[in-house]
């Protein structure tokens, strides 16, 4: 009988975004595939550091723990060879991670095959990976690699926090703000304020978590969301009606004004933080691990 992901939270990760693989990507960029091979092979015994999305990934298996049931699958995704990937599988049986299935496309792109796996979020360092999915409808992000986070051993909550504008909703409002400025945003907002944004791509990842928050009693879910969004009132009643339209909870929401996002989300203790605007994610990455939603190319 065949396996079904169809009540299961699916992470498709890739292994630069699990793991810190940035000494063996400049190797990769420096001297070309060959070496990085060789490299990978000669080192697969050693045991690769976390990257930033360990910290996500290994607080959302602890779901499965905590439930009778498989509410997470985490696959990883690589543009490795199933002859470079020994140290990768090494590395995740040594920190514990119960992840089983991999995608090893060698060298292509691995879009094609998110739909396959019903992948629910895909988080990957390689940027063209990233676009392609997210043009092709699918929740992605391109992880930054940088960082490393003290978060590994809490496990009690998993903390993922999102922008609104082009994250969670549409970029109609921003586009709007793009082109006429704040005051014409705002004046629009209120306008429009009983009418529902429109989804963004990752609506339908808020609407899983929110989902999977409703197998556990409130005042015990392992999953807290938060909403940290530029917008300031009067522009925050239309995200507030929207997401009751949704029927979403999001458990803390911030409406900053132009406030920096790093302080927020330092004191939230995100796990995870997604937004589309490198500003923001230059400093917030600094402190938790942060992920760029690309724009969708195609309208």
């Amino acid at each position: 009988m065949a396996v079904s992901f169809e009540n299961s939270l699916v992470i498709g990760i890739s292994s630069r975004a699990l793991f810190d693989l940035q000494k063996e990507n400049e190797i990769y960029e420096r001297d070309g595939l060959q070496a990085y091979a060789d490299y990978q092979i000669a080192h697969e015994n050693d045991v690769l550091k976390p990257g930033s999305g360990f910290p996500l990934v290994k607080a959302l298996l602890q779901l499965n723990r905590q439930s009778q049931e498989r509410l997470v699958e985490v696959i990883v995704m690589s543009r490795n060879s199933a002859d470079t990937s020994l140290r990768i599988f090494h590395s995740i049986e040594e920190y514990g991670l119960d992840i089983t299935r991999a995608a090893l496309v060698g060298g292509t792109n691995v879009s094609p095959y998110l739909s396959a796996f019903a992948v629910d979020l895909f988080l990957s360092a390689d940027e063209a990976d990233v676009q392609n999915a997210i043009d092709h409808g699918f929740a992605a992000a391109q992880i930054y690699t940088d960082g490393i986070y003290d978060l590994y051993d809490d496990l009690s909550q998993i903390k993922i926090a999102f922008d609104g504008d082009a994250v969670l909703f549409s970029d109609e409002a921003e586009a709007i703000y793009q082109r006429d400025g704040l005051e014409a945003f705002a004046k629009h907002e209120q306008e429009l304020a009983h009418q529902t944004l429109h989804e963004g791509p990752f609506a339908k990842l808020l609407k899983t978590l929110a989902h999977l928050q409703k197998r556990f009693p409130t005042s015990a879910a392992p999953i807290r969301t938060a909403l940290v969004t530029a917008r300031n009132a009067p522009a925050h009643e239309r995200v507030i009606r929207t997401l009751r339209a949704w029927d979403v909870r999001i458990d803390e929401a911030f409406f900053l004004g132009g406030v920096s996002k790093k302080q927020i989300l330092q004191a939230f203790g995100a796990h995870i933080f997604f937004d589309d605007q490198r500003t923001h994610l230059d400093s917030t990455a600094l402190v938790v691990p942060s992920a760029r939603v690309p724009y969708i190319t195609h309208r």
